[in-house]
């Protein structure tokens, strides 16, 4: 058993200092933040993340979980403080470090005794070293930073965090090697391997893994926009290219585009670090772009089948980035919903979870429907922009008779284009035939 401070009650802090708590450590949660701490002391999760409300409940009536607004109490209680603090990108795509050597600076004041100093957060090659700099400029006892990044998929992040692929430790320090590794144990103990390095590499592996899927993604949405021009079936080269073991079949789903909080900003980040030291990373930033304007691909379509689009009332199936989050961070729907309410249309749209974040961007502007089919009504078409379950099996008898046509414009591919053809709608896909339903 291990005591732990977690500062930070992001997406991040709070999954991993409750998926910690739930191997029997004991630890502390704090953020500045006093209403959110507060609530959670109450035992309500301020995120929507599936199954970490209920490991989250069981800790905190074991009382292995808690919450402070107080640093100095946490730090003297633990003997690992992970900092998951918020590395927003600036304009130019860095990220932006303050938060996390602000809190290092506070560290180096009150530490009284040995401490790992665990960087959890995402942050770009050579911020240990920073970290490290910072806590010695006050730092009156020894300490150690390791570098830990965090590989969660939202609407994942309890699984991954408990069954992860592996566990990256950047540090040369053999004490704090030795401590990290036995509190990881119980995650690893069906064979997944810690790989330990040291602190600049264990940091940009996180970049290169994200940036790499990333282009993966990109990748098969400009092989499935050139399908449409050529007449090809991208579901049937996505079978065969995932058949190649060296490739597998894992993202390779086109669509209209990556969103959310970690692929845009880390693969714009390694962009940034690469110009900080004059290399260009050439691919990457084709991926960038390609991504940008993936985002409206769906709204293309609209311009070629109706025209002019001013007036028309569109319904859009979900707003989250990716199904099973609330998180809206770089979605692709708002990009659309942008460019529609751009050229005079009018939106309505529902996503399960989403929409009370979306509320916050775009208020009034758009409005907001009770659930899936009261999203329809009148509308002169349907776009879906999230893959969310509820939306694979709806009621397509029900939904034609919403519609003012049935016409339905999909950025996920979510329907079988046969089956479309049979139920009579006009169909039209990513990087498939576009189906007339006559």
């Amino acid at each position: 058993m291990k005591k732990i401070a977690v500062i930070g009650t992001g997406y991040v802090g709070l999954v991993t200092g409750t998926c910690f708590a739930e191997t029997g450590n004991e630890v502390v949660c704090v953020d500045i933040d006093k209403d959110k701490i507060e609530q959670m002391r109450n035992g309500v999760v301020p995120i929507y993340e599936p199954h970490l409300d209920t490991i989250f409940q069981r800790n905190v009536n074991a009382k292995r979980i808690s919450f402070t607004t107080d640093l100095k109490k946490a730090v003297d209680f633990a003997e690992i403080i992970f900092l998951a603090l918020p590395t927003p990108p600036g304009e130019d795509g860095s990220a932006d470090l303050s938060y996390v050597l602000n809190v290092a600076g506070q560290l180096g004041e009150i530490m009284t005794q040995f401490k790992v100093i665990v960087d959890k957060s995402t942050v770009p090659v050579g911020t240990a070293e920073k970290v490290q700099a910072k806590i010695n400029e006050t730092a009156t006892v020894d300490f150690a930073v390791v570098s830990n990044p965090e590989f969660l998929r939202e609407g994942f992040a309890v699984d991954d965090f408990l069954k992860p692929d592996r566990v990256i430790l950047g540090t040369e320090n053999e004490r704090a090697i030795e401590i990290m590794k036995e509190l990881y144990k119980p995650f690893v103990e069906s064979g997944r391997p810690i790989i330990v390095m040291d602190e600049k590499s264990a940091e940009l592996t996180k970049y290169a893994a994200n940036s790499f899927l990333a282009t993966k993604i990109t990748f098969m949405n400009e092989i499935s926009n050139f399908c449409e021009l050529v007449g090809a079936d991208v579901d049937k080269v996505r079978q065969g290219v995932g058949a190649d073991s060296r490739i597998g079949h894992k993202f390779l789903y086109p669509g209209i585009g990556f969103g959310g909080s970690c692929f845009p900003k880390d693969v714009q980040a390694l962009v940034r670090s690469g110009n900080e030291q004059n290399y260009k990373f050439e691919i990457i930033k084709s991926v960038l772009n390609v991504n940008n304007v993936q985002k409206t691909k769906l709204v293309d379509k609209l311009d070629s089948y109706f025209g002019n689009l001013e007036g028309l009332t569109f319904a859009v199936w979900g707003l989250a980035f990716k199904p099973d989050t609330d998180d809206i961070r770089e979605a692709s729907a708002l990009n659309m919903i942008d460019a529609l309410l751009s050229r005079g249309a009018n939106i309505v749209a529902f996503d399960p979870e989403a929409i009370e974040n979306v509320k916050k961007r775009f208020g009034n502007k758009i409005e907001y429907a009770s659930d899936q089919y009261a999203c329809l009504v009148g509308a002169d078409s349907l776009l879906i922009a999230t893959e969310w379950p509820i939306f694979l099996h709806p009621d397509f008898e029900k939904m034609k008779s919403l519609l003012k046509q049935p016409l339905i414009f999909d950025g996920r591919n979510i329907y079988d284009i046969d089956r479309m053809q049979d139920r009579g709608f006009y169909y039209n896909s990513m990087g498939r035939i576009t189906v007339t339903g006559h």
